[in-house]
């Protein structure tokens, strides 16, 4: 066993140096960036590591395979990190750690950088102690991850040979909730769109024009309000082409987590739930797909008719979906909309997302769910999905024909794209004590990985991940 620290000092130091880099990937300069991954590179000097050139911000890859013919994983994750939002919401300035009751506060602790410092940290104790690791392993950290990865899927695609592993272990991602240990057996696909509606010329007076034009505001809503039925259906038809019906053994998984559908509705300051009618909350935000507006624009606080609408949407995607079939039927439940004396556009960005899933027979969840285990003693590891997109996780498929567990120690409640994200110190020494254990039963062989065989590259396969912020 591999002997950690005595006190959590040394690792909030070096994880202080880490977040104190601004690397926004929506904005940060490219001095900034490179400052984020040689921190990273630093972390990874007793393997063959470097920093490349992606087409966008740089990434950090190598490996370590001193062991030929032992199982060979990727470990994937991201040094970016989303905007700061406003900072008078801060506690404290985001890029400056702070430590309080049992926590660490600071922009990008813990997505991505407090869970990548975990598995680099336990990589590294591996050498110092044992010299080696106990089994092959390759790197990838990406600087876009929180802009869409737009430049991953070129880069993996043409040197797919450099990442070809048995398995993916994501240290991104996040476990349900804190209360008990869970992984992660789906992620939800993206679809993003805009609707854009256009009148007249120019904006118009709206006591010379008002009652002789359409108002492309007016418009828009009557457009998006046909979007979903009044129950919270989504009212497309064809949106729902693909997904398999909710069946018996998985309603039961999710009935026997335990969700309280009162304290989840208090702590969103709400006095009712509102979904698709015949199924639990907890099924809703599991299993089902969703349609939703998240923004509008148009006009304003002056008495004009605006000239032009225009709303933003996303859908998330469950298995089964098409994300060029939905935006099909998004497009022709719009055209069928009447709405005379307007223009109607529906803009349909590129790289859309699939759902993903790895089947919770896979011999990765088996090795993880066992790691977990020894770590919580005692405490059942439940098998939850993510709401949110990878879109790495599909790419890897496709490319690599790699499975991608989800192994990350943040939890989905620590504020994560939010002021004041957090992540909670025990988490630390409980997941590298979790990364130990998972690399050496993957080593051991007793949850034994397929052989790697990259799959036969596709010249018509489009891009795996979303030009959106897609978690994402």
């Amino acid at each position: 066993m591999l002997s950690f620290e005595p006190a959590d000092d040394r690792y909030i130091a070096e994880l202080t140096e880490y977040v104190a880099i601004p690397s926004v990937s929506l904005d940060a300069t490219r001095e900034t960036m490179l400052e984020a991954a040689r921190w990273v590179l630093a972390k990874l000097d007793f393997a063959d590591a470097r920093i490349v050139e992606t087409g966008g911000h740089p990434a950090v890859i190598g490996g370590w395979t001193g062991l030929p013919g032992a199982p060979t994983v990727l470990i994937y994750g991201h040094y970016d990190v989303q905007p700061t939002g406003d900072l008078e919401e801060w506690i404290t300035p985001p890029f400056e750690l702070s430590v309080a009751d049992g926590r660490l506060r600071g922009r990008g602790v813990t997505d991505d950088k407090g869970p990548v410092y975990i598995a680099l940290e336990v990589l590294r104790q591996f050498i110092v102690q044992e010299g080696a690791l106990p089994l092959n392993v390759r790197f990838l950290f990406e600087g876009e991850e929180e802009i869409g990865s737009p430049h991953l899927p070129d880069y993996v695609r043409s040197h797919a040979e450099e990442f070809a592993a048995d398995l993916v272990i994501s240290a991104d991602g996040a476990m349900w909730r804190p209360t008990e240990p869970s992984l992660s057996v789906a992620s939800k696909g993206l679809l993003a769109l805009d609707i854009e509606v256009t009148g007249a010329n120019r904006d118009l007076h709206s006591g010379r024009y008002g009652g002789t034009v359409a108002n492309p505001v007016h418009a828009l809503v009557r457009i998006l309000a046909g979007l979903h039925h009044a129950d919270g259906s989504i009212a497309v038809a064809g949106f729902d082409d693909g997904i398999p019906p909710l069946g018996e053994l998985e309603r039961v998984e999710i009935a026997a987590v335990a969700f309280d559908e009162d304290d989840y509705r208090e702590e969103l300051g709400l006095t009712e739930l509102f979904g698709q009618p015949g199924l639990t909350t907890l099924q809703r935000l599991w299993t089902r797909p969703t349609l939703e507006i998240n923004g509008i624009s148009g006009g304003g606080p002056y008495t004009v008719i605006p000239h032009r609408a225009s709303a933003h949407l996303t859908c998330r995607l469950v298995p089964g979906q098409d994300p060029a079939h939905v935006a099909v039927a998004i497009e022709k439940h719009v055209a069928d909309v009447d709405v005379p004396g307007v223009r109607v556009a529906v803009v349909v960005e590129k790289g859309a997302v699939a759902a993903y899933t790895i089947p919770p027979d896979h011999p990765a969840i088996a090795a993880a769910r066992q790691a977990l285990s020894e770590v919580y003693p005692g405490q059942p590891v439940l098998l939850a999905r993510i709401g949110g997109t990878l879109p790495a996780t599909v790419l890897f498929e496709e490319v690599l024909g790699a499975k991608t567990l989800f192994f990350s120690f943040s939890t989905a409640d620590e504020l994560l794209h939010a002021p004041n994200e957090f992540l909670r110190i025990p988490r630390l020494r409980e997941g590298m004590q979790a990364w130990e254990g998972l690399l050496r039963l993957l080593a051991a062989g007793e949850h034994r990985l397929a052989p790697i065989v990259l799959p036969t590259p596709s010249p018509s396969t489009s891009p795996a991940t979303s030009s959106t912020a897609a978690e994402r």
